[in-house]
């Protein structure tokens, strides 16, 4: 048994409230929109390189403490740490629970078109003859419950098959999700690349339990080939960075989809690809768009 308590406060006083109540004996520390679900909810996306300049104006901090914790107590200590008078709060009782029961009942079956499911290990296929991918969430993004895997998910299912023996780059792999179902839809080679070794062995687990042969290897490794499909789900700072390499690796007649990003951010996107490729949005689910650009194939060639 734990206690959850929950305070309010404003925005530039949430994280030194959150740090003070660690010192005061919390086990953990939550900061929430405390208008989320109104009219008044404030979404927030940090990347890499680009931070909110502040937290919610109206922020809830959730702090879980011992069950025979001095709660008034240590939220008086943790106002004092801060600066602050001592706020009023709220208790919540959180019983012990099977947490992996109840992390698994969270993940179901996701379907991605009529012939493209995602199958957490304890379901079973909702369509055995569907192309099921078996992957449970883990340390690695890349689940297809997020609008962008999803929207990458749905233009490889349009656009990759046997018969065109595809070569494709899953660059910023995570899991490897991406690359498991270009190859299983039937691209002829896959390579995914990713900056996190942790994300490099869990692409390389899920790929060996899906049966595909997924090519992994670490960005700090350079490409010297160009690839019949790019792909990158990232975000948009290291997309922009990342722009002449992404494009560089796109073979003459070859395409790059790009996603991770913000309707907002389309056009920053767009213009940081031009000087390489033409690109347009492909589509758009939840605020989250796909880019997508094609190499011409009667370009000149260029180095890879």
């Amino acid at each position: 048994m734990w206690i959850s308590v929950t305070l309010h406060a404003q925005a530039q006083r949430a994280e030194t409230l959150s740090d003070a109540l660690m010192e005061a004996g919390a086990l953990s520390v939550a900061i929430e929109d405390a208008d989320a679900g109104t009219e008044a909810e404030k979404a927030q996306f940090g990347e890499p390189g680009h931070h909110p300049a502040s937290l919610w104006d109206h922020s809830r901090v959730i702090a879980l403490f011992d069950a025979d914790a001095d709660i008034g107590k240590s939220v008086a200590h943790a106002a004092t740490l801060a600066g602050l008078a001592p706020p009023p709060f709220t208790t919540e009782e959180v019983a012990e629970q099977n947490w992996v029961q109840l992390t698994q009942s969270q993940f179901d079956p996701i379907e991605i078109t009529d012939r493209l499911w995602i199958v957490p290990s304890w379901h079973t296929a909702p369509d055995e003859h569907a192309i099921n991918i078996e992957l449970d969430p883990g340390m690695a993004f890349g689940t297809g419950s997020h609008p962008t895997t999803r929207l990458c998910l749905e233009w490889l299912c349009a656009e990759v098959a046997p018969q065109r023996s595809q070569s494709v780059l899953d660059y910023g792999c995570g899991s490897g999700i991406l690359g498991i179902a270009a190859a299983k839809l039937g691209a002829a080679e896959v390579l995914g690349v990713d900056i996190d070794d942790k994300a490099l062995e869990s692409a390389r687990y899920n790929a060996s339990r899906n049966g595909v042969d997924l090519r992994l290897q670490h960005s700090r490794k350079s490409l010297d080939r160009c690839f019949d499909v790019v792909v990158a789900n990232i975000l948009t700072n290291p997309l922009c960075v990342l722009a002449p390499l992404l494009s560089a690796r796109v073979a003459n007649g070859g395409r790059l989809v790009l996603s991770g990003v913000l309707e907002s951010q389309t056009d920053q996107v767009i213009a940081a690809y031009a000087p390489f490729l033409t690109l347009t949005t492909g589509a758009t689910r939840e605020g989250w768009a796909r880019l997508e650009g094609m190499r011409p194939a009667g370009d000149a060639p260029h180095a890879c």
